[in-house]
Parts: structure tokens; sequence; C-alpha cells
């Protein structure tokens, strides 16, 4: 009879043990997804912020490169102006010489 009794307390036991690890593993699963929740949220921030600091950089990249091909483009035009205004020159004399030649 005792050994009947002892198999039943050592399988109440055993409940016992299993049942408080199966709780012990519960409170482990829902801290370990908490803890990884929170650091995905982390890298999450991270990155958004890395993101925005390379977009930032981008962004005054391409605003530079774009001030400098403006500045060429105004420089060239400038050129081009000059050019075209010292062609009409001397095509104003070209005239002013036919036209005195004309009237001579």
């Amino acid at each position: 009879m005792t050994t009947i009794s002892e198999a039943i307390t050592t399988i109440k036991k055993a409940e016992n043990d299993a049942e408080k690890l199966i709780e012990d593993t519960k409170e482990k699963s829902v801290q370990k997804i908490e803890e990884s929740c929170l650091k995905s949220k982390e890298i999450i921030e991270k990155s958004k912020e890395e993101s925005l600091g390379e977009a930032e950089n981008m962004l005054f990249e391409a605003e530079t490169n774009a001030k400098k091909e403006a500045l060429h483009i105004s420089n060239k035009t400038a050129e081009e102006i000059e050019i075209n205004k010292k062609t009409a020159m001397d095509k104003v004399d070209e005239a002013s010489d036919i036209i005195v030649r004309s009237i001579l």
C-alpha cells in the first residue's frame, strides 16, 4: 500500500513540477517576446535615423551639384552672349561701312 501511495505522491509531485516548468517557460517566452519587440523597435528607430541622415546627405549633395551646374551654365551663357555681342558689333561696323560707301 505504501508503494502505491508513494507512486501517487511521486506522480503528483511530477505533475506539479511539470506545471511549474510550463508556467516558468510561458513567463520566459513572454519576457523573450517583449525583449524582441523592444529590440526590433530600437533597430527600426536606428534605421530610420540612419536613413534620414543619408537622405539629408544625398539632398545636400544634389543641391551642391545643382548649384555647380547652374553656375557653369550661367558662365557659359555669359561667354556666348559676349561672343554674340562681339559678332553683332562687327556686323554693325561692317554695315556702317557699307552704308557709308553707298552714300559716297
